[in-house]
């Protein structure tokens, strides 16, 4: 089993510190932020110093986060909920796609994958299915919302121009329970 990397083994707050500290200066000043974090460190008694490469990877992969973020915001926000999905399939399709010639790759060469390699696409394909499932998911929630909110609208409007006519009160309720697909 591998050696925990020293930013696990360091409290929730410390890293919530560090988080911020690197975000305030903009993802730089390496050296200062390590040299405060490990005086942090110290002051509480805890018997361990980080490097600044150690810093550096997790300034870097928080930059990485918030660019994806904010990419995916953007690119998100002039879309629906059908274009996600549509976005998904594509993604699929070129995993897989990629998955093929990885592996013609292989035969063509010596025969040999990585399992490293093999388990990352395992891992990246299951992981992209899984998120599909549930835009799927979400599609057809969102699909089933909208229709349960035009068929309200509807039995609103048609409820109102039923009691302009002087329809019952009962006979109003029947329409409405049909339209809305209920027991009266």
């Amino acid at each position: 089993m591998p050696v925990p990397a020293k930013l696990d083994l360091m409290p929730e707050e410390l890293r919530t510190w560090l988080r911020e500290a690197l975000e305030a200066r903009g993802f730089g000043d390496i050296v200062s932020v390590t040299e405060e974090l490990n005086f942090r460190l110290q002051e509480q008694g805890l018997e361990l110093s980080v490097g600044k490469t150690a810093v550096g990877k997790f300034s870097k992969a928080l930059k990485d986060q918030r660019e994806a973020f904010s990419l995916a915001e953007t690119l998100l926000s002039d879309m629906d909920i059908e274009a996600e999905g549509e976005m998904h399939k594509v993604l699929m399709q070129m995993i897989a796609t990629s998955a093929v010639h990885m592996m013609q790759a292989v035969r063509e060469d010596d025969g040999h994958l990585e399992p490293k390699d093999l388990m990352n696409l395992g891992r990246m394909l299951k992981d992209l299915m899984s998120s599909s499932g549930m835009r799927e998911k979400l599609l057809a929630d969102e699909r089933a919302r909208v229709s349960r909110l035009a068929k309200e609208e509807a039995a609103e409007s048609i409820e109102q121009n039923a009691r302009q006519l002087g329809l019952t009160a009962a006979t109003v309720a029947g329409i409405k329970s049909q339209i809305l697909g209920v027991q009266a």
